[in-house]
């Protein structure tokens, strides 16, 4: 395992370091179980007791806390924007690279530089994949959809046609995109099916948990904004707006045609009516 020292740590969450610059650690840790190669934070004072026996090789924490660690201290206003800032230096990165043999690339799909495709994985016709897009195994990315440099999708993931997904996102396993909205007229005691002519329209730095679903537009498109985070198993219907920023927790459901505006915070297990 590759190694930071603390002062290139406190260059990267702009912290002030009272330590031995050169001293190398390995990764992060709670207070509880960290060892003296790996930093931990303090972000939750109920936890400020653990700092007498916690042996981290560093602590990110405020100045006011300082005192109470003897080690080495990280001074942060915001320590757990600190270890959010952090945390992508010691995270593992994709263990596939290039495109696998196995991988069935449409002759008419266009493919970016330094692209990795897994196993199984499937580019529609007319698809669109930008730089550094990372696709985990037996992906499908359908015809004329697009994806946006950088991002990162996990392995079992469904876009269906006409989705277009930003730059620098992140789609966990299960997620499908594009799937038909629940659109449907009465006709006596039968339901008539009403085609979804829509798209999915999701902006660049956003990311969608395991197992959500968001349905394509009826007519219009489904809008999902610059920077939103959708947790595990969010539901998100036909031609519903999501502003920028706006964070849903797991187990949502969002009816169609809504629309929520910018830095909406949605708590788990909420339904919202449509319209």
């Amino acid at each position: 395992m590759g190694h930071l020292t603390l002062g290139a740590i406190a260059e990267i969450i702009g912290a002030k370091l009272e330590g031995d610059a050169d001293y190398p650690v390995t990764g992060l840790a709670t207070l509880a179980s960290a060892l003296p190669h790996q930093v931990s934070f303090l972000a939750n004072m109920k936890y400020a007791s653990q700092l007498d026996v916690c042996q981290a090789g560093a602590v990110i924490l405020n100045a006011d806390q300082a005192k109470f660690f003897s080690g080495h201290c990280l001074l942060l206003d915001t320590p757990y924007l600190g270890y959010a800032q952090l945390s992508p230096a010691f995270a593992p990165t994709p263990d596939f690279s290039g495109i696998d043999k196995s991988a069935q690339v449409h002759p008419t799909a266009t493919i970016g530089s330094a692209v990795n495709l897994a196993a199984g994985t499937v580019i529609g016709p007319y698809a669109k994949l930008g730089d550094a897009v990372s696709i985990g195994p037996n992906s499908v990315v359908g015809a004329h959809s697009s994806i946006g440099k950088r991002t990162n999708i996990s392995a079992n993931v469904t876009l269906y046609h006409g989705v277009e997904v930003g730059a620098f996102c992140i789609i966990h396993s299960g997620a499908v995109i594009g799937a038909d909205g629940f659109g449907f007229a009465k006709d006596g005691p039968d339901w008539v099916k009403i085609a979804q002519l829509g798209g999915v329209i999701i902006g660049d730095h956003v990311e969608v948990g395991a197992g959500t679903s968001i349905d394509r537009g009826a007519l219009d498109n489904t809008i999902i904004g610059y920077g939103v985070k959708l947790d595990n198993q969010v539901q998100i219907a036909h031609n519903v707006e999501l502003g920028d920023y706006t964070a849903i927790a797991g187990c949502t459901a969002i009816a169609g045609s809504t629309k929520l505006g910018k830095h909406c915070t949605i708590a788990g297990a909420c339904g919202i009516t449509g319209h």
